[in-house]
C-alpha cells in the first residue's frame, strides 16, 4: 500500500487505510465531497497528501489538533488514523460534509475523532494545533484560529501553531509573516509528480 511506503503502520492502522477506499467511494457515491474523476487518486491526492503533516512534525501522545474545513474529513482523518493517541477536532460549516467525515471516522472505529458543523468563528476551544488544506488565504486564516491556540503545555518538535497544506504562488500570503512562516515543499516528503508545487506551510500563532 502507498501508505506502507513511508510510514510504518500497525496492524490495525493499515487495515484502516485499506478500507479508505471503499468507504469513501460508497459515500461519494451519495454526497459528492470529492471529486468524482480524482476518487481513484485517494490514497495519493488525498491521503498521502494529508499525511505530509506527520512528515513535518510527528505529533506526540496527548496532542491536540482542529482540522478547520475539513469537508469529508481530509486531513483531519487519515491523521487520526496515524496518531491514535491525539485528539482530533474536525470542523466544517456544511452538514452533507461532515455528515461524510463522521459517519467514515465511525465506521473506522476512530474514537480520538470528534466531527462538529460550525464556522471556525464559532468554535472556541484552545488547541496545540490547527491544520487545514487550502480553505482560505492565510492571512485570512490566521485571523479566524488565533484564539484556539494553546500556549501553555507545549510538547512536540515545533511549538504550537497552524499547519496548512497549500499549492501556487505563497510568495505575497507568506510576506506578510515575514521570517515566522515556514515553507517546506511537499517533494521533500513524497516524491510523485502531483506533488509539485504543493506545500506544508508551518506558522507559530
Amino acid at each position: 500500500m502507498l501508505i506502507a511506503d513511508y510510514f510504518q503502520l500497525s496492524e490495525r492502522q493499515a487495515e484502516q487505510f485499506a478500507r479508505l477506499d471503499a468507504l469513501y467511494r460508497d459515500w461519494n457515491a451519495k454526497i459528492n465531497v470529492i471529486s468524482r474523476k480524482d476518487i481513484d487518486n485517494l490514497y495519493e491526492h488525498h491521503v498521502l497528501h494529508s499525511l505530509a503533516i506527520a512528515k513535518f512534525v510527528r505529533f506526540s501522545a496527548g496532542t491536540t489538533v482542529m482540522d478547520i474545513g475539513t469537508g469529508g474529513g481530509f486531513p483531519g482523518i487519515p491523521l487520526a488514523i496515524l496518531f491514535p493517541e491525539c485528539r482530533f477536532v474536525l470542523v466544517d460549516s456544511i452538514g452533507k460534509k461532515i455528515k461524510v467525515a463522521s459517519a467514515i471516522a465511525e465506521a473506522l472505529g476512530l474514537t480520538n475523532v470528534e466531527c462538529i458543523q460550525e464556522r471556525a468563528e464559532d468554535e472556541k476551544r484552545q488547541f496545540d494545533f490547527v491544520v487545514s488544506r487550502a480553505v482560505m488565504p492565510l492571512p485570512e486564516l490566521v485571523r479566524l484560529i488565533r484564539k484556539n491556540i494553546r500556549h501553555d503545555g507545549q510538547h512536540n518538535a515545533v511549538p504550537n501553531g497552524l499547519i496548512v497544506l497549500k499549492g501556487g504562488g505563497l510568495d505575497a500570503e507568506v510576506a506578510l509573516f515575514k521570517r515566522a512562516a515556514e515553507v517546506t515543499p511537499v517533494t521533500e516528503y513524497f516524491p510523485q509528480e502531483w506533488f509539485k508545487g504543493k506545500y506544508v506551510v508551518y506558522l507559530p500563532v
